[in-house]
């Protein structure tokens, strides 16, 4: 029997693959060392100037970089950066790394540690406060009306520097870029405001189809936070494209929105898959650590994951979540079993996380969608879904109620891969 070894948290499940049709990305050989590739992204900015044209010695310079649910590669690109900076005449000093949490939880020690590398008690490090008005400012309202308010100490820097990682996005299409400053570093309001737009006006009702994965032009929820975002007023991005095993396969610097699309480019290209035609039974792990961190997090996989199977079809997702839903509020929303009072409660109401239960409950109603993880099995059935003790008991569970010989796909990084019915 072939064995497919599929991660959950810091372990692996075997599974049996003979069978099934194995969804896995094309990706290229990393051209060199991951500091190399930055050194060579710095030194060949896309859309903009670099960093020697836009730094002076005696400014203050902001680097925003993501949280530890986002591996970016940080510890690899962040002490390249500060070598370059401080070459240019900007002393450690003068420098200091801001954690974009967006409304996530703050940073432990050992977070920080692991986001920063080397730099770790040698670069002034912050965590954003969503909340906090005395770290806010606000800086105007975007065309539509939205107010936006940005961390302050970004805001007084004379020099702002973005980092992340590009990823596909369930609703913004994808991830990084713009994405770093917001939902990053911004108000907890200003966050709710931009991703509002996932939805249809009222008279239209339910959501707005462009508000997709991989798409960006006509998404009203990237157009938004793009706008916003602009409002800070950034002087230079890099965002790394990362390999399911978390090493850098390339990077991007320059301007944000220009260096952002080339980083997209590869995103689609590498993690796109096509499948011709749609499985009864789609088996998926998360990626292990700490992509399925939190049900938050594990989200994605599951969003990718049922568009490889038929309509009722059946999921399997491996999804460890040790630190449980990600956010306090997200499992106050499955008070709303029906969809139509859900999503009239958001407009009402609106919160990223309560979005994010509504996906999850839409996806638990029209399809059959085993969970293997830590969450427990009230919480799992609140949410519609059922739990398995592991994968061997999933698969059984699964087989229950399928045709003989299912259809099936195995995708063992669907944090990452996103099947495309052609």
């Amino acid at each position: 029997m072939t064995l497919l070894q599929l991660r959950i948290g810091h372990s692996s499940s075997p599974c049996p693959s003979a069978e099934a049709r194995v969804l896995q990305p094309a990706l290229p050989t990393p051209p060199g060392s991951p500091a190399a590739l930055v050194r060579q992204a710095l030194a060949h900015p896309i859309g903009g100037p670099a960093l020697a044209q836009i730094i002076r010695p005696g400014e203050s310079v902001v680097i925003v970089t993501s949280d530890i649910t986002r591996y970016t590669g940080s510890e690899h690109y962040l002490p390249v950066l500060i070598e370059e900076l401080n070459a240019l005449g900007i002393p450690d000093a003068d420098i200091s790394i801001v954690i974009a949490l967006g409304i996530h939880r703050l940073q432990s020690e050992t977070e920080h540690r692991k986001i920063l590398g080397a730099l770790y008690g040698r670069i002034a490090v912050y965590d954003h406060d969503c909340d906090n008005p005395a770290e806010l400012v606000t800086l105007g309202t975007t065309s539509s009306g939205l107010e936006v308010s940005i961390n302050q100490r970004v805001c007084a820097a004379d020099r702002v520097i973005v980092t992340g990682t590009v990823g596909f996005h369930y609703f913004a299409g994808f991830g990084g870029g713009r994405k770093g400053l917001v939902p990053g570093v911004a108000s907890r309001a200003t966050c709710m405001a931009t991703h509002f737009g996932v939805f249809n006006p009222p008279e239209i009702g339910g959501k707005h189809p462009l508000a997709s994965t991989g798409t960006l032009e006509g998404n009203p929820v990237h157009q938004a936070i793009l706008e916003a975002a602009r409002m800070v007023e950034p002087d230079f991005l890099l965002n790394t494209v990362l390999s399911p095993s978390k090493e850098i396969l390339a990077v991007y610097c320059g301007e944000l929105e220009a260096a952002h699309l080339a980083a997209c480019k590869l995103v689609e290209e590498c993690y796109a898959v096509p499948l011709d035609e749609p499985a009864d039974l789609a088996i998926v792990s998360c990626g292990g650590h700490p992509k399925d961190i939190n049900f938050i997090q594990a989200h994605k996989a599951l969003d990718y994951g049922v568009r490889a199977l038929r309509p009722g079809g059946t999921l399997i997702l491996l999804a460890a979540c040790p630190d449980g839903f990600g956010n306090p509020t997200f499992f106050d929303w499955f008070q709303y079993q029906e969809l139509d009072s859900f999503e009239a409660a958001l407009r009402e109401r609106y919160e990223i996380n309560g979005q994010t239960a509504h996906a999850t409950l839409m996806k638990a109603q029209n399809y059959r969608l085993i969970l293997v993880s830590e969450l427990t099995e009230v919480q799992i059935r609140t949410m519609g879904m059922e739990k398995a003790a592991d994968l061997d008991a999933a698969l059984k569970m699964a087989y229950e109620k399928l045709p003989a010989g299912p259809r099936t796909v195995i995708i063992p990084d669907g944090g990452t891969v996103l099947p495309i019915l052609t």
